[in-house]
């Protein structure tokens, strides 16, 4: 597979999974906002923008209105959802000839109807608007998996799925980590990472940070969590790694990647609450630091040797 394609195909993957867990993030956060009036707008919306990647304007008021300007439609920011989606459609334009038509009219699409899907939220609320990028990035996921043949490049799909999946799932703990080991909050990372019906079943309803954290974290089943993700993009990078010897040396990436899945699997789950934001923070700089591996590994190729006359002209001397 051409590096460029594979390249685009890692960043489709990345760019559809951010765009559907920031409205997700942003769905729950607003709700709250609107819905209780004992929080403090101001201080929440700037901390849900700093969560997500974004520095709040100076001269902006804090508001649920701000946020979900700057972050949902702001179409002159590459890192808003708006933007995302139309990275995501441009790498998928340069990559027609390895993906399947109903993946390129699927993301197409969705572009195209961002204009409406904007007007009915400003009409009916941001949920609308968050509600629909769900749905559409959910309807994408499906026809990667049963359109697009299971080669190198749904392996490359999939690894950037699911980096980027484990870099949003700890920016949904970092968002509730000051808060209290009985704080309702806790429910909020659970329904913005799809996971509260899954969690009250395999939990018995029973709500606290430390079953929460040990579950978005540790737990072997549940697709979001930070784990399962892990342990996926490590099995698809795997596949994609040609070069392993007889002592098991493999990419740099790869390590990264085994080296953060095994200290979740041996982990004692009592400690993972006291010392959350150091485990959290080193998640994300991991899932930066194969971020950058896998360009320099897989995508920005070395130039092909040049032949020149300089050892002649040593010679000549």
């Amino acid at each position: 597979m051409l590096s460029r394609n594979a390249e685009s195909l890692y960043w489709i993957g990345r760019y559809t999974e951010r765009a559907d867990d920031m409205s997700r993030i942003l769905d729950v956060a607003v709700h709250q906002l609107l819905e209780d009036p004992t929080i403090d707008v101001a201080a929440s919306v700037e901390h849900v923008t700093r969560v997500l990647g974004f520095v709040p304007a100076d001269d902006d008021p804090r508001t649920v209105w701000s946020l979900t300007e700057q972050i949902a439609y702001d179409r002159t920011d590459p890192r808003s959802i708006v933007g995302l989606i139309g990275a995501a459609r441009e790498n998928a334009r340069g990559a027609r000839e390895v993906i399947s038509s109903e993946m390129w009219e699927s993301l197409n699409q969705t572009f195209n109807s961002l204009g409406d899907a904007e007007r009915r939220a400003r009409r009916l609320g941001p949920h609308e608007f968050f509600s629909f990028i769900k749905a559409r990035t959910a309807m994408f996921a499906g026809l990667s998996d049963a359109t697009l043949s299971h080669d190198d490049g749904y392996s490359y799909l999939l690894v950037g799925r699911s980096v980027e999946r484990v870099d949003m799932i700890v920016r949904m703990l970092h968002s509730r980590s000051g808060a209290g080991v009985d704080s309702p909050s806790w429910m909020s990372v659970l329904i913005a990472a799809g996971a509260q019906d899954t969690y009250i079943r395999s939990q018995r309803g029973s709500l606290d940070a430390e079953r929460v954290v040990e579950f978005m974290l540790l737990d072997r089943l549940f697709p979001r969590s930070v784990f399962h993700s892990l342990r996926s993009a490590e099995r698809n990078l795997s596949e994609l790694d040609r070069t392993p010897d007889r002592v098991g040396a493999q990419s740099r990436a790869l390590t990264l990647l085994g080296r953060a899945r095994s200290s979740l699997e041996f982990v004692d789950a009592s400690s993972l609450t006291s010392d959350l934001a150091s485990h959290l923070s080193l998640l994300q700089d991991t899932c930066r630091a194969v971020s950058e591996s896998i360009s320099a590994e897989h995508f920005h190729t070395s130039p092909y040797v040049s032949w020149t006359d300089a050892s002649l002209a040593l010679e000549a001397r």
